[in-house]
C-alpha cells in the first residue's frame, strides 16, 4: 500500500492509492472526470462548547479534533465550497456524490452543492441502532444522520442498481430509511492505548450499500476525507477501484494497513448485480420461434381465472365475458382484467409439470443461453 504525500498540481494518478494533503487542491489537480462516485464524510463541525459527562459524572468521549473546528460559518461554506468544486472536477458526467452530514452541516452542504450545479437524488436517513443517549436531557436524542445522493447534473445517467437493492431487502424496495449500528466491536479500530483511532469511524455495512445501489465492478470511488479507510476497504471487498485523500498522516498509516489486511474481491460474476434494463431484449415471439411455447399452448393467470392461446406469430388470443381479445401477452393480459396495462411476462403462466409458472421464467432462460453463447 503506497501513501503518497503530494505537490498538489499536478497529482499523478494511480487507483487503490491514498493521497496525503489537502483534498480540495488534490482534486482539481487530479485529471478530470476519473472518478465514477464521490463518498465524503465530510468534518461535521459540530461546534461543541465544553465537556460533556454522562451522569455519573465521566466524560463523554465525542469529536474534539482540530479537524472539526472552523472558526464560524462562513469558514466552514467556504471550505463545503472549495472541496465539492475539487469533486465536480474529478467526477464523471454521469458520476455522483454521496455525502453524510448532521443537522450541523448537512443543509449547509445540501444548499452549496445544488448552488455547484448537482442535482439531488435522494436523501437517506441512517437511523442508528445504538445512538449515543441525550445526558443532558434538554433535546431529542440524536439517532440519525443523512446522507444526501446526487448526481453530477439533471441530465447525468447515473448508475442504480434497483434491482441489487431490492435482492439485499427480502425483495421488497430499498426505502431511504437505513437502519445500522454504530461502527462498534472489531470494526472499530484502536490505537496504541486501546481508544478509538476515530471518532466518526463509520460501518462498512453503511458503504456496502451505497457502493452495491451507486456502482458496478471496477468502478473507480474517490472519497476525499478517507479517514481510517472504511471506503477502501469496501471498495476492495466488492471488487472496485478506490482513491483515498486523506490530510492526517496518522489516519492514512491506519488506513494502508487496514486494507492492506482485507482480502482481494472474489471473481467479477459473483459481483456482478446486473439491472433488468442491461438485460437482451428478448420478444415474447422468440419463445415460440425456439419451441419453448408451441402454437396452441394454453396460457393462464396464477388464479387459473383468465386463459389465452399462443399464436404462430407470438400473440395471444382469448375470450371471456369482457370480449374475444387478440394482440400482445400484454395487450390481451390488460383486456381480459380490463385495465389500462398489464406486464404480460409476470401475468400469464404456463405449465410445468403440475405447476403453473410464469413466462418470465421462460424469458430468463434464453437471456441466458444467449449470454453464454456471447462469453463463448
Amino acid at each position: 500500500m503506497k501513501l503518497r504525500a503530494v505537490d498538489p498540481s499536478p497529482v499523478p494518478f494511480e487507483p487503490d492509492r491514498i493521497l496525503v494533503g489537502d483534498c480540495a487542491a488534490l482534486m482539481q489537480g487530479l485529471p478530470a472526470g476519473i472518478a465514477d462516485l464521490v463518498f465524503a464524510d465530510p468534518p461535521y463541525n459540530l461546534q461543541l462548547g465544553g465537556e460533556l459527562l454522562r451522569p455519573n459524572h465521566t466524560r463523554v468521549d465525542g469529536v474534539e479534533e482540530d479537524w472539526d473546528r472552523f472558526s464560524d460559518f462562513e469558514t466552514y461554506d467556504r471550505f463545503t465550497r472549495d472541496w465539492l468544486a475539487g469533486a465536480r472536477h474529478v467526477l464523471k458526467d454521469d458520476g455522483a456524490l454521496w455525502v453524510i452530514g448532521s443537522y450541523h452541516n448537512i443543509f449547509r452542504v445540501g444548499a452549496i452543492l445544488q448552488d455547484l450545479g448537482f442535482w439531488i437524488l435522494n436523501d437517506i436517513v441512517w437511523r442508528k441502532i445504538n445512538p449515543m443517549p441525550n445526558f443532558r436531557g434538554r433535546r431529542f436524542t440524536n439517532a440519525h444522520e443523512t446522507l444526501i445522493w446526487a448526481a453530477k447534473s439533471r441530465d447525468a445517467k447515473y448508475h442504480f442498481a434497483y434491482e441489487a437493492m431490492k435482492s439485499l431487502n427480502d425483495d421488497l424496495q430499498m426505502r431511504s430509511d437505513w437502519l445500522f449500528p454504530l461502527c462498534t466491536g472489531s470494526e472499530r479500530l484502536k490505537d496504541d492505548n486501546g481508544e478509538k483511532a476515530h471518532p466518526t469511524q463509520k460501518p462498512e455495512a453503511l458503504l456496502y450499500r451505497i457502493l452495491m445501489a451507486a456502482t458496478e465492478p471496477g468502478d473507480l470511488v474517490l472519497d476525499p476525507f478517507f479517514g481510517t479507510g472504511t471506503t477502501g476497504a469496501v471498495a476492495k471487498r466488492l471488487g472496485r477501484r478506490w482513491l483515498g485523500i486523506e490530510r492526517e498522516h496518522a489516519y492514512a498509516g491506519l488506513a494502508a494497513r487496514r486494507i492492506a489486511a482485507v482480502q482481494e474481491a472474489p471473481e467479477k460474476d459473483v459481483l456482478y448485480a446486473p439491472s433488468k434494463r442491461q438485460a437482451p431484449r428478448v420478444p415474447f415471439g422468440w419463445l415460440v420461434e425456439r419451441g419453448l411455447l408451441h402454437p396452441g399452448t394454453l396460457l393462464q393467470d396464477l388464479r387459473r381465472r383468465h386463459s389465452a392461446r399462443v399464436r404462430a406469430d407470438g400473440t395471444l388470443i382469448s375470450e371471456n365475458a369482457l370480449g374475444a381479445h387478440a394482440g400482445s401477452i400484454h395487450q390481451v393480459g390488460a383486456a381480459v382484467q380490463g385495465l389500462p396495462a398489464c406486464n404480460g411476462w409476470t401475468f400469464w403462466h404456463f405449465e410445468e409439470g403440475s405447476e403453473l409458472a410464469p413466462i418470465d421464467l421462460l424469458r430468463q432462460r434464453l437471456i441466458t443461453e444467449m449470454r453464454q453463447g456471447v462469453q463463448n
